[in-house]
């Protein structure tokens, strides 16, 4: 499907008239695929080929959606409120980079009523003597033995559906693009640093590095080393050589500062100054470094109480506390557990070669109930756990209340019938899981070819596109 039979008031480009479905088409065909979206930045066209690069199952029609829904990394709404065109831009999708062209849309009036973002898919090599001339000129020449972590996660890697995780993902997607300061708020394994790498990813400076540091494990007597970088000798066991701090290292990219709230006051107000002045001095140096650097704190403290105690300095937190981000903690979005549960259970059965566990409604309602003092962290423990003890990822009531610690054993021993089922479980259950099991060897014997998967299952490709969203691969 290329559009939708309904009318879209208030957009200059209206699929359902003629000549803007021409001009849409004219537009799609010089590039790999368009996508329209209103002043609410909800899709309302789309191109045969953009739905080719997504892999949509010919039968689904996203009209309506949110385009983040769609598309995780989508920047549309920043087009929309800013009313500024983006005429290049690199967006990732999956294992692909995507060239793009984002072009606001108004009304007669001159209002914002959408706009209008066009793909241009595997043209980067066209790019990349240009993109290359750009950083030889514009990064500094900085040689490390330790060369900058990159990042390994997205927003597509945001689990849950829930309203905060989309209230969250929102407001991530919004600061993204921005070059400002940004301080992640919330329990320790919330996810912090995972949401602080998918703001990266979605970010200009994307393609420079991601440099990530706890401060809390470091002794005071190394952080400012380690921050800053030392000359030769400016200590007793100084590297010989010198040493690149973490300022350098991300110079052009991000720097993430874990756990700021247990830095030493010594500590933060040679951060401060960093922060202020853009400038850094080695440990027993005297050269100025000039640093463009985005910074992303975090910490599980509270800091607003830290200054109000005096192991805080008030104008470092007004510097660092300029896009709060609050990530929820796991007890307060329980519908988003039978998403992390398959997700995470799945990466860690690959990694342990051992069999999924299988889903039952018991088990997302016990894991529910318990309050999870160490969230997403505690989760994955009990996940990995799990999975080394059940016997073909058949988990019962009893075996989970060995890993939840003052879980709720009056839910456990409600349920504990429905261990009875676990030998035999329901045919349509069985049957389900003989189906998704199928369909994972036969992508797996071909390679990820889904086309010659669906040929080898005897269905339609559309037919494999929909089973695999029914069972969530």
């Amino acid at each position: 499907m290329s559009g939708s039979n309904l009318s879209n008031p208030g957009l200059l480009l209206d699929p359902k008239e003629p000549h803007s479905l021409a001009l849409l088409q004219l537009l799609d065909s010089s590039c790999e695929g368009s996508l329209l979206v209103d002043k609410d930045c909800r899709i309302r066209w789309i191109s045969n080929k953009y739905r080719q690069l997504l892999e949509l199952a010919d039968d689904f029609d996203p009209y309506g959606l949110e385009a983040e829904a769609l598309i995780p990394n989508s920047l549309m709404r920043q087009v929309i409120d800013t009313g500024q065109p983006q005429l290049l831009d690199l967006m990732r999708f999956r294992q692909h980079w995507l060239v793009v062209t984002r072009l606001p849309l108004r009304d007669q009036d001159g209002n914002i009523s959408g706009a209008l973002g066009l793909v241009f898919f595997d043209k980067l090599a066209q790019l990349r003597p240009v993109v290359d001339k750009y950083s030889r000129l514009q990064l500094p020449n900085v040689q490390s033995d330790n060369p900058p972590s990159q990042t390994r996660y997205s927003f597509a890697d945001l689990i849950g559906s829930s309203p905060a995780m989309l209230a969250l993902r929102q407001q991530a997607l919004r600061v993204a693009p921005l070059d400002s300061t940004v301080l992640l708020l919330g329990e320790t394994g919330t996810g912090k640093e995972l949401v602080a790498q998918a703001i990266h990813h979605a970010s200009a400076r994307a393609e420079a590095p991601f440099v990530s540091i706890n401060t809390a494990a470091l002794p005071e007597s190394l952080i400012e080393a380690e921050l800053f970088g030392a000359e030769a000798g400016a200590y007793t066991g100084a590297d010989p050589k010198g040493r690149i701090g973490k300022f350098e290292q991300a110079q052009s990219g991000t720097l993430f500062l874990d756990e700021i709230g247990e830095m030493s006051t010594m500590a933060q107000s040679k951060l401060l100054r960093a922060l202020q002045e853009r400038q850094i001095e080695r440990l027993g140096g005297n050269r100025v470094i000039d640093v463009d650097v985005r910074v992303i704190a975090a910490t599980s403290r509270n800091l607003e109480q830290l200054v109000a105690e005096g192991t805080f300095r008030p104008d470092l937190y007004y510097r660092l506390n300029v896009l709060p981000l609050e990530l929820p903690p796991l007890r307060e979005r329980p519908e988003d557990i039978p998403a992390l549960l398959q997700a995470i259970g799945q990466h860690l059965a690959e990694q342990l070669g051992v069999a999924e566990l299988q889903p039952h409604n018991w088990l997302h309602r016990a894991l529910a109930a318990y309050h999870w003092p160490g969230n997403i962290r505690e989760l994955r423990n009990v996940i990995e756990r799990l999975l080394l003890f059940a016997e073909q990822g058949e988990v019962s009531p009893r075996l989970l209340s060995n890993f939840l610690p003052g879980s709720s054993q009056t839910l456990l021993k409600s349920n504990d019938s429905a261990s009875a089922n676990t030998d035999t479980p329901p045919l349509e259950q069985q049957m389900a899981r003989a189906e998704r099991e199928a369909i994972r060897h036969a992508l797996r014997h071909c390679d990820n070819n889904r086309s010659q998967a669906a040929r080898e299952l005897g269905i339609s490709r559309a037919s494999l596109y929909e089973k695999m969203r029914k069972h969530q691969l």
